[in-house]
């Protein structure tokens, strides 16, 4: 294996984790994939997120105000891109989401930015929008 598709690997396992933490609500172990000075840009939220700790108070935020819940996410058409220590994955995501008791499938497009340190591949940056003709 070429440290190319060793990279790749790796990367692929970190997305993965996280897709499948945050699509069975596992809060906690999704937030520690991503570096605390991590930023984040919600098509949902009308201002950017400049750290992780500011994501997870609007997690807490609709979870105590709305009852927001993940059930299930879906990760297709993925796209990694390695260089050196940065790798950027992109890919179509649809959610399954509760807020205020209803239950809403989402659909969306979204890119990881990670950013390889002290060997551990760490997100650094989130962009989510909205998928065309959903």
């Amino acid at each position: 294996m070429t440290a190319d598709s060793a990279n790749v690997a790796q990367v692929l396992s970190v997305v993965d984790a996280i897709i499948d933490d945050f699509g069975n609500h596992r809060r906690d172990a999704y937030f520690a994939r991503f570096s605390p000075d991590a930023t984040f840009v919600f098509h949902t939220v009308p201002r950017r997120l400049d750290s992780r700790k500011a994501y997870e108070e609007l997690w807490d935020e609709w979870e105590a105000s709305s009852g927001f819940r993940v059930h299930d996410c879906t990760s297709t058409d993925r796209h990694i891109q390695v260089f050196g220590n940065a790798a950027v994955f992109s890919h179509d995501v649809t959610s399954v989401v509760e807020v205020d008791g209803l239950t809403d499938t989402v659909f969306e497009r979204e890119s990881i930015v990670l950013e390889k340190r002290d060997g551990v591949w760490l997100c650094v940056h989130e962009h989510l929008s909205q998928r065309p003709g959903s």
